[in-house]
């Protein structure tokens, strides 16, 4: 815990928020933050640069100010709390996106992202998640072990989902997953965000001229269309297509190889998910895994636009504000017990996907790949065991953008 900050308010106090996770306790969110909230649900925070910008950290306050039209997430304003020196020094040149835009600009853009990812189209996507991830268990089981799960089933099965979905070939997933990595990378310069985002969106803006010309039943083909009639240009197709390839392989992975992880660690919840049979009913199991972990660890960035108070402080125009989702999603307000693994727990309400008008676009694509993931493989691997101690575990720094753990040892 920082000692005041002088450049504030006398007495006001102003706390460290990129604090580690406690060793003991990989899987929860650092103690420094759970701590904040126990004081208030919102105080001040120092990040990275020295700024200190409000932290938001109680469930029911997250829920307010992400639903909030006096905060913006323009991130070109002048006080923005960008997660890291790269994001700061790209930040002048980023094009309007569903990230960054606020009121009709978002409506507008999220309009056309929205209509490959509801849940009927979603659901009926189910028996494809099946077949994929039945066809990597018989692989696992096929090869050598001990094998990492991250490699083997935790990236490939989002990776050929949103191949499949957004139309493009899986057998390129190499050349995106090492250039979409980056978006979640702490330590990148925007020299290399810069390379990896120009080489991406060549490879996706040629792949959407192509089928401008020859369309099939995919994303990157409605784009084409859209492009065609004038709806979008070629650079805002590639743009919306780079988003969803990226945001559609990171977080599932990195939940698959978490959840894992997890349940091992917590041999009764998992003996309780293995006697469900039905994938479907593994749903609220899926949501008590979600709001546990956080993936989302870094916390959605947003810029005051007005004067205003919220929960008894006084927020200026030009305040950072940043919401840690971990720290909502292990509020005892919310969720009593957060510490504890509960399968049973009503968990629904959680952020692990955001709130407001940024929520996760692809939510229940990633509900129903976990659904499936969490209901078939710890039931056809029965045995399925770490093969290495968890303290050996690399778990991803709490600078990290999205959490992981970067190999995953299993044997059975």
């Amino acid at each position: 815990m920082a000692e005041a900050d002088t450049r504030l308010a006398a007495g006001e106090q102003v706390y460290g928020y990129q604090d580690d996770r406690d060793a003991k306790c990989p899987f929860a969110p650092p103690p420094g933050l759970r701590a904040l909230n126990e004081k208030a649900p919102v105080s001040r925070g120092r990040i990275w640069d020295g700024s200190t910008p409000w932290l938001v950290t109680g469930h029911a306050a997250q829920r307010a100010i992400l639903s909030d039209p006096r905060v913006s997430s323009d991130d070109k304003q002048p006080g923005f709390p960008y997660p890291n020196q790269a994001m700061s020094e790209t930040a002048p040149h980023h094009p309007l996106t569903i990230f960054n835009a606020d009121g009709a600009d978002h409506t507008r853009i999220r309009r056309m992202m929205t209509r490959p990812f509801t849940r009927p189209r979603m659901e009926a996507l189910r028996p494809q998640i099946q077949q994929f991830t039945d066809d990597l268990i018989d692989k696992m089981l096929a090869g050598p072990k001990p094998v990492d799960l991250v490699t083997a089933l935790a990236l490939p099965l989002p990776s050929l989902m949103i191949c499949a979905l957004l139309g493009v070939p899986y057998e390129d997933h190499d050349f995106f997953q090492e250039h979409a990595s980056f978006a979640t990378r702490s330590d990148k310069t925007a020299e290399d965000d810069r390379r990896a985002m120009e080489a991406l969106g060549g490879y996706l803006s040629a792949l959407i001229q192509k089928k401008t010309e020859e369309p099939a039943e995919d994303v990157l083909s409605d784009f084409a269309a859209r492009v065609k009639g004038d709806e979008l240009t070629l650079p805002e197709a590639t743009l919306l297509s780079m988003i969803l390839l990226i945001a559609g392989h990171e977080t599932s992975a990195n939940m698959i190889g978490l959840g894992t992880a997890l349940l091992l660690d917590n041999p009764d919840e998992l003996a309780r998910l293995r006697e469900i049979d039905d994938t479907k009913d593994v749903a609220p199991a899926v949501e008590e895994i979600l709001r546990y972990l956080s993936v989302a660890q870094f916390g959605q960035r947003r810029i005051a636009r007005e004067d205003f108070e919220f929960e008894g402080v006084q927020i200026k125009a030009g305040d950072g504000i940043v919401v840690p989702l971990p720290a909502g999603n292990w509020d005892p307000d919310a969720f009593p017990e957060p510490e504890k693994l509960d399968l049973t727990r009503e968990a629904r309400h959680h952020h692990a996907f955001g709130w407001g008008i940024h929520q996760c676009l692809g939510q229940q694509l990633a509900r129903i790949e976990l659904q499936v993931v969490y209901g078939t493989l710890y039931r056809r691997i029965p045995t399925l065991c770490l093969a290495v101690d968890r303290d050996e575990l690399a778990f991803r720094p709490a600078d990290a953008l999205a959490f992981g753990i970067g190999a995953v040892p299993v044997t059975w």
